[in-house]
């Protein structure tokens, strides 16, 4: 079930990477089934909350009309950020599914993890589903945008 859902979350990715934005997806599941969807949409939207956990939490609330996720796993195909994981603790997602690892930026145990602070809620943390294919998309998007970087720098 974690590898069905975690490739739900990298098809957001690739259509993510497709618009230009950094290739993130997220999908959160209910009793085995997807009720919402979310990929980066920061340079689209020019919003900095606009990240794929965050879109998909969006989602989910209104589709249960609650701020509690109760029940909820959250897939997603990088580490959240301070951000998204803080509101992963405050909607109570009772599961969060992780593809890579981000030590740059991630607080679920990248550069700092959040969940070792006495919350009133602890998610339960699963990391590596599908890591390779989550970790090569994000890895091919940058290597590629510096190429691009680098053609444009030497053709001005």
């Amino acid at each position: 079930m974690d590898k069905k859902m975690m490739r739900a979350a990298l098809k957001l990715a690739e259509k993510a990477a497709a618009l230009g934005e950094v290739p993130v997806g997220a999908v959160i599941t209910k009793d085995g089934k997807i009720i919402a969807r979310g990929y980066n949409r920061r340079e689209i939207d020019q919003n900095g909350l606009a990240h794929a956990e965050l879109t998909a939490m969006l989602k989910a609330c209104k589709k249960l009309k609650s701020w509690r996720l109760d029940g909820c796993t959250l897939y997603v195909t990088l580490e959240p950020c301070p951000m998204c994981a803080g509101a992963i603790i405050n909607t109570r997602i009772e599961r969060v599914v992780i593809g890579a690892k981000d030590p740059k930026g991630g607080a679920m145990g990248g550069v700092t993890d959040l969940m070792e602070q006495p919350w009133n809620h602890h998610p339960e943390v699963t990391f590596g589903v599908l890591e390779q294919e989550c970790g090569d998309i994000l890895r091919n998007f940058f290597k590629d945008l510096r190429a691009k970087k680098k053609r444009e720098k030497a053709h001005s």
